[in-house]
């Protein structure tokens, strides 16, 4: 998966390549890594994507589909999910900080860089949505 991250693996592949069951896969991955296959997979786009906006000048559509979204509509939606700012923010963002961190080793800026999905992506969609909901007043409530 981390060497070809831009296709698609499916439990059911996984499991094949495997020679295991694709429900004994996706548990023991889980126990292995720390989470489901989907999200591990997640995390390993969303990590090349960071890198090739930070180090490329490929534009975001030819990022998207590089790193094996279908879509840039779901890309862009994802990459703010995760990471909380679109593919152009994190462009200027990483850019304005390339010279402080022009002498540590690209493997490192990856893991310090990694987005966390301990939390599903739709979870977290989900506690946003709840933050912006305003609470009910108190003549409401009655």
């Amino acid at each position: 998966m981390d060497a070809a991250s831009h296709e698609a693996w499916p439990v059911k592949r996984l499991a094949e390549v495997s020679g295991v069951s694709g429900a004994y896969f996706a548990h023991s991955f889980k126990q292995a890594f720390g989470l489901p296959p989907h999200r591990y997979l997640l995390t390993r786009r969303i990590e090349q994507a960071i890198a090739l906006l930070r180090d490329t000048d490929l534009g975001i559509t030819d990022i998207a589909f590089a790193t094996g979204w279908e879509s840039l509509g779901t890309f862009g939606r994802i990459f703010r999910d995760i990471t909380g700012h679109s593919p152009g923010a994190m462009r200027r963002m990483s850019r304005s900080s390339m010279p402080a961190l022009g002498r540590v080793p690209a493997c490192v800026l990856r893991a310090a860089q990694r987005p966390d999905l301990t939390t599903a992506v739709l979870e977290k969609r989900r506690r946003a949505a709840a933050d912006t909901v305003r609470p009910p007043t108190t003549k409401e409530v009655s």
